[in-house]
């Protein structure tokens, strides 16, 4: 039994610090977003709008909201409707709840992989944006990496619906 919770406990210490770092991240990148929509009005006011404020906003508020997913997760902040769940006996909701961490984690792999091919294409083919004519790429690798850390969170939930044998 101790040698099955070992790798668990790495791999919870590496999805929390990922989580984490990746809040830290996104942090950074909400400032930035905002310091950057609150200086383009500014602008606007004196003729002076920033060229590509738009795209900009757009590549950070995607970053923003990737990283925040397996944090989210983590601290089950989503909406969850469980007005039926509620009613069924603990075995049978933690059943569901694993049904539910497995489709998540199998869906979420593949959308974080998908999005991964999606920004190896782009790198490959030298694909800028259009107005400021930047690299985008990173923006799409950062947005395949929060999914995949969701994945792994929801991977660890859906093993934690197995170890919790007398839990709710």
């Amino acid at each position: 039994m101790a040698d099955g919770r070992r790798p668990m406990e790495f791999l919870e210490r590496l999805n929390r610090m990922l989580n984490q770092w990746l809040l830290v991240i996104g942090g950074v990148a909400v400032l930035a977003l905002m310091a950057l929509a609150t200086g383009n009005v500014l602008l606007r006011i004196f003729g002076l709008p920033f060229r590509g404020a738009y795209e900009l906003v757009s590549f950070l508020g995607a970053v923003v909201t990737a990283f925040a997913l397996g944090h989210t997760q983590k601290r089950k902040f989503n909406i969850v409707v469980d007005i039926l769940s509620d009613k069924f006996p603990p075995g049978v909701k933690r059943f569901l709840d694993g049904i539910g961490y497995l489709i998540g984690l199998l869906f979420f792999a593949v959308v974080a992989w998908v999005i991964l091919q999606w920004g190896l294409k782009i790198a490959a083919s030298g694909e800028v944006s259009e107005t400021l004519k930047i690299v985008y790429y990173p923006f799409v690798f950062c947005v395949a990496l929060g999914f995949a850390v969701l994945a792994l969170t929801l991977a660890i939930d859906w093993v934690g619906t197995f170890r919790k044998k007398g839990a709710n």
